[in-house]
């Protein structure tokens, strides 16, 4: 596809075609606009008109950088979801605090409409299906060690199913920001990590050993 005859581009934008280096300032704007789209409408309304219109950047310029709107939003996703880290403290305790404030934050976030959206939509778009069951297989893996490690120490209860305290975790952290309605957003964000601790105590006084 040419684009030698686009229109001109939009302020701060670069002519990648007359050779000169894309500008990283452009790429910002677009990935950001692309997660709040997508966050907001779905894939069904994700267009790359609609991510343009956002950024307000011409739609010429998304396409020198992606092309097409799966490709962008692969990127877009890749900038912006963290994978959970590896966490190994030496308490169960802390290890999913900290566990839990690392969703919480992906969930609350800047882009967190399009991380729940994400998890609700990624089987529908082959391009993206495939590296977000990657990065959930990476969090699963990681978040089981967790456990695992807990009931090798004899933190936890022998036979405390690791699937069921992942569960109640994880699920408490998404369905907090799903219940929370978009006007206390900001509030309830602010209290995440009292969230955290709260969760997770809640959770470990039915497994912890002794």
């Amino acid at each position: 596809m040419s684009f030698t005859n686009d229109p001109p581009h939009g302020p701060g934008e670069v002519n990648s075609v007359a050779g000169r280096p894309r500008d990283p300032e452009v790429d910002r704007r677009v990935l950001r606009a692309a997660a709040e789209v997508f966050g907001e409408d779905g894939w069904g309304r994700f267009t790359v008109d609609a991510v343009a219109r956002r950024a307000g950047v011409g739609k010429a310029s998304i396409y020198l950088r992606w092309p097409n709107k799966k490709e962008l939003l692969a990127s877009c996703l890749e900038a912006r979801v963290t994978p959970v880290a590896d966490i190994d403290t030496g308490s169960v305790r802390e290890d999913l605090v900290q566990l839990a404030g690392q969703m919480l934050t992906s969930f609350f976030g800047a882009s967190g409409r399009a991380t729940t959206r994400l998890l609700m939509e990624a089987d529908r778009i082959p391009e993206v299906a495939e590296r977000v069951k990657e990065l959930r297989q990476s969090q699963v893996l990681a978040a089981r060690a967790i456990v695992r490690r807990a009931i090798a120490r004899g933190e936890l209860k022998p036979g405390t199913s690791v699937t069921l305290l992942l569960d109640a975790i994880v699920g408490g952290c998404l369905n907090h920001a799903l219940a929370t309605p978009d006007d206390l957003r900001g509030r309830v964000g602010e209290g995440l990590t009292d969230y955290a601790v709260q969760l997770v105590d809640f959770v470990l006084g039915g497994v912890t050993a002794g």
